[in-house]
């Protein structure tokens, strides 16, 4: 039997969601990348005369796609971190909340750019 099993697969459960967040992450940043391509296609090539942003779309996308690897190191890190206090037989204080924080703070501050951006090129269509 291996100690602290459900505690291990809880930790490997947490990180597996961590990289799957990751993936989305960087899987909706190429689709955000390639968001310019989607606007001159619907707008069948009038897109590029009407002084559209279209570079903001690419920088946020690669932002996303760098922000998801950025997520995949710091959940590995945090995995091995609480793999060792989980097998260490001396109790440890939980830490974790400040990565958790600021990621939050990323998502809701690029939903919101998103937001803007999105309804700025919609308006600019018409």
């Amino acid at each position: 039997m291996i100690p602290h099993f459900s505690d291990l697969s809880a930790n490997e459960r947490t990180y597996l969601a961590w990289i799957r967040t990751a993936v989305s992450l960087m899987g909706f940043g190429f689709l955000i990348e390639r968001f310019d391509v989607f606007l001159i296609y619907t707008t069948r090539g009038s897109v590029l005369n009407s002084g559209l942003h279209l570079r903001a779309s690419e920088w946020l996308g690669l932002g996303m796609i760098l922000l998801g690897a950025a997520l995949i190191l710091l959940a590995t890190r945090s995995f091995y971190r609480n793999s060792r206090l989980i097998q260490a037989e001396a109790a440890a204080a939980y830490r974790g909340t400040m990565v958790e924080r600021v990621l939050t703070a990323l998502l809701v501050a690029l939903a919101l750019f998103l937001v803007l951006y999105v309804g700025y090129q919609l308006t600019s269509l018409h």
